[in-house]
């Protein structure tokens, strides 16, 4: 799906989530036009989906995502990760 979020935007976004989460650092985010149930809605929302690798303290490494639920001006609406 094409999406129509400005690169500057994401740059923006991006840096905000390398500085939280380091592990997907250079990762190229997914960014998906989300839609809301009924479709009533003026402003849009975007998925972006940032993917890397974590280390854990025994040494194993472990694939790291992180979720970024951001609207059409860049502002973080809600960020969460899982390993």
């Amino acid at each position: 799906m094409k999406t129509d979020m400005d690169t500057k935007l994401i740059d923006n976004i991006s840096q905000q989530v390398f500085r939280r989460f380091p592990d997907v650092t250079g990762s190229k985010p997914k960014v998906r036009l989300q839609t809301k149930p009924g479709g009533a809605s003026s402003s849009k929302t975007y998925l972006l989906t940032f993917t890397g690798k974590a280390v854990t303290p025994n040494g194993k490494s472990i694939p790291r995502y992180v979720r970024v639920i951001a609207d059409e001006n860049g502002k973080i609406l809600k960020m969460s990760t899982s390993r």
